[in-house]
């Protein structure tokens, strides 16, 4: 089949979800277009798909970094810098879809395959390429605001039926999700939601077996063996980061250990709040942060440092950096929330912990610290779920089987 693939992030996690994805499509014998943004960070990667860079839109990582304001002034000319740029980069991305829509129309591909979308009035253009015959699906990565609470975020949620009611199959990570999703949009049919594993991300390994070295212990002033707490990902509010600092705080009255929260910060994550938590916890000594978005050469160094890595969630549909962590053979801690609890067997390959319990984390934190036979059996199995239940290839062979089906039914 002709398979386009359109991810409108060309840098992160999504694009690195893209790009393995289309991989493995690939490798099943289909003929494989990824469309992504200009700005494109795998260009120098292998590719046994094509590559069109036809979106201009804008870098997804600003690489200026900032608390949010303390004052009254600062805080209006924020807004009105934020509401600026958020009106001009709405110009951007309507000219985007416009162009992507004339193009699809007329290449028309078997299968044209989005990933998540950010926006309701995308909707718009989906219902014209679906009236003019294409077929269209998601990986439905994402179907609630989690950083918005609120009247108004909820009607932003209803608005994005109008999304979901265009495509013939949406893929789910979890089963969990896919109920979530069926209960929140019952006009959606049930057999066009589909269950798929988060695909590895192997990736970073073939990169590090391939690349120079790294030595982030010295950046970070990290002694020789010193054991490592990782939080890995994007930094934003859902991602319960209070809740890691406070559990550390009960870990290091007991334990030599340094927490590292490594990670790009979302424009409503407010850092300073987060640094004064640190500072009242008396962790100054004990918590380093590397805020920004941590480029793929320094994934896998990062991973070395790390003796487990810690996902304390509010919520959650999925994540990538759990993938990332069993890639490596790492074990994990997570909160009990969303498709995590299908992903991590706790006891086995980790902890699942329940949400914003401080305590439970840090009890587990601390076992794991101190039992590094646990941490060595439970990581070694990771990395073997990794090669196995994540691979891509069968993420690729489910999807292929849906794909067929859709085409013998009409």
């Amino acid at each position: 089949m002709r398979i386009t693939v359109v991810e409108q992030n060309g840098t992160g996690g999504l694009a690195h979800y893209a790009y393995q994805m289309c991989t493995a499509l690939a490798n099943e014998g289909h003929d494989v277009t990824l469309i992504t943004a200009k700005l494109y960070e795998l260009e120098n990667f292998p590719h046994n798909f094509k590559v069109d860079r036809r979106l201009d839109l804008w870098d997804l990582f600003d690489r200026r970094v900032e608390t949010l304001p303390r004052n009254a002034i600062h805080s209006l000319l924020r807004t009105i810098f934020w509401q600026s740029r958020r009106a001009f980069r709405a110009l951007k991305l309507i000219n985007a879809w416009i162009g992507l829509t004339r193009f699809l129309e007329k290449d028309r591909p078997d299968i044209v395959q989005f990933g998540k979308m950010n926006f309701p009035f995308e909707a718009f253009f989906l219902a014209h390429m679906k009236r003019s015959g294409l077929i269209l699906t998601e990986i439905c990565h994402e179907f609630e605001r989690r950083e918005s609470t609120g009247i108004f975020a909820r009607y932003i949620d209803r608005l994005y039926r109008g999304i979901f009611t265009h495509y013939t199959a949406i893929f789910f990570h979890a089963k969990q999700n896919r109920d979530r999703f069926l209960t929140l949009f019952p006009e959606i049919p049930p057999e066009r939601a589909h269950l798929i594993h988060h695909g590895n991300e192997g990736m970073f390994l073939s990169l590090a077996a391939n690349q120079v070295p790294v030595d982030l212990r010295s950046r970070y002033g990290l002694k020789t063996d010193e054991p490592v707490v990782l939080f890995f990902g994007l930094l934003a509010p859902s991602k319960g980061l209070p809740v890691l600092i406070r559990a550390m705080e009960a870990v290091c009255r007991e334990e030599q250990v340094k927490l590292l929260i490594a990670g790009y910060p979302a424009k409503n994550m407010d850092l300073g709040e987060l640094y004064d938590l640190v500072e009242a916890c008396g962790l100054k000594d004990s918590v380093i942060f590397d805020v920004r978005y941590i480029p793929i050469s320094e994934v896998s160094p990062l991973m070395d440092l790390a003796s487990m890595v810690v996902l304390p969630y509010l919520s959650s549909t999925q994540s990538g950096s759990l993938q990332v962590a069993y890639s490596f053979g790492r074990p994990v801690i997570a909160s009990r929330v969303g498709g995590l609890t299908e992903a991590v067997e706790d006891g086995k390959n980790g902890f699942l912990v329940p949400v914003n319990d401080a305590c439970a984390l840090a009890e587990k934190i601390t076992l794991l610290l101190r039992d590094p036979r646990l941490r060595e059996r439970m990581g070694q199995y990771n990395k073997e779920q990794s090669e196995t239940r994540y691979s891509w290839k069968s993420v690729a062979e489910t999807i292929t089987r849906v794909y067929l089906g859709i085409r013998q039914s009409g």
